[in-house]
């Protein structure tokens, strides 16, 4: 399964990695970044009616999709959402894009905060989807928490543990993923699901996606840290999107949070579970396209 047409599909050397980009549309750029366990598909319900007003990207980020997988460091730095941000940001480049907006949702989410606060000057306006800040979810770390977001600890354990038992039976776990973490009654495309199958089930796509979660845990909050101590926050407008049955709207105050972070942010919970662009597609592209049209 691909994006249909106008959709057009490149690799782009970013950095260390080859990155796999469908695009397509005109208008001003806006960058789509998927989460976890999945790939640029989760927009396949979103993405080509945002193409009548943006010029629309939708890559897969590293050691995700079809994009590389690199070797992976003692400190996990090739899986820190700064690498992970500066991928991005080479993308945009070498499609012409200096400027840009971007929405993410759940680890994309996560790349999405780093770039704002990497790259202000390139980030006109942003949005994060069904996530609270990485450094405040750890620092509030609770018996909830833990029950709710077990990934979170499972998939950083060392010496390969969580990589073998995913890869056991990574059909399972994948799809247990989008059952667990979405609305009773949510509606997946086969096609798209097999294709996140297919992607994730490779045994470097495995180990990859475990030292995104390891870096998040790790070199990630090294650097949250050193922003709140320098002050720095997003700077640009954010939207902030989540799903009213999932778990971050049962847990947190979510835009007393992220204000925060972002003080010019503005949000509202979905009528749907942890997966927005595919459980409430309508209301995405309504909020995204009220929100950068506005820019």
């Amino acid at each position: 399964m691909r994006l249909p047409e106008p959709f057009q599909y490149q690799t782009v050397d970013a950095n260390d990695v080859r990155i796999n980009v469908a695009h397509a549309g005109s208008g001003h750029p806006l960058l789509l970044l998927h989460g976890y366990p999945q790939t640029h598909l989760m927009w396949h319900k979103v993405a080509t009616a945002l193409t009548g007003d943006f010029n629309v990207v939708c890559p897969d980020l590293r050691g995700y999709g079809d994009s590389s997988k690199p070797d992976s460091d003692p400190e996990h730095r090739s899986y820190s959402k700064r690498q992970m941000a500066a991928d991005m940001v080479a993308v945009m480049e070498a499609l012409g894009h200096q400027h840009f907006s971007v929405a993410g949702h759940d680890r994309g989410a996560r790349v999405t905060h780093r770039l704002c606060l990497d790259y202000p000057e390139r980030v006109e306006r942003a949005c994060v989807m069904d996530i609270a800040p990485t450094l405040h979810m750890f620092e509030n770390t609770d018996q909830a928490f833990a029950t709710g977001y077990y990934h979170w600890f499972f998939l950083i354990q060392p010496d390969g543990l969580p990589e073998h038992m995913i890869g056991l039976d990574p059909d399972y776990y994948l799809r247990e993923k989008l059952r667990r973490w979405s609305a009773s009654g949510a509606d997946f495309e086969p096609a798209a699901v097999a294709e996140y199958v297919r992607c994730f089930s490779a045994p470097e796509a495995i180990h990859a996606s475990c030292e995104d979660y390891r870096a998040a845990a790790g070199i990630d909050l090294i650097h949250d840290r050193q922003d709140r101590d320098a002050g720095r926050k997003v700077c640009c407008p954010l939207q902030v999107l989540w799903g009213e049955k999932g778990f971050v709207n049962r847990t947190y105050d979510v835009m007393s949070v992220w204000r925060d972070y972002a003080p010019d942010s503005e949000g509202r919970a979905l009528d749907c579970g942890h997966f927005l662009p595919e459980e409430a597609p309508a209301e995405v592209i309504k909020e995204l396209q009220r929100f950068f049209r506005t820019g």
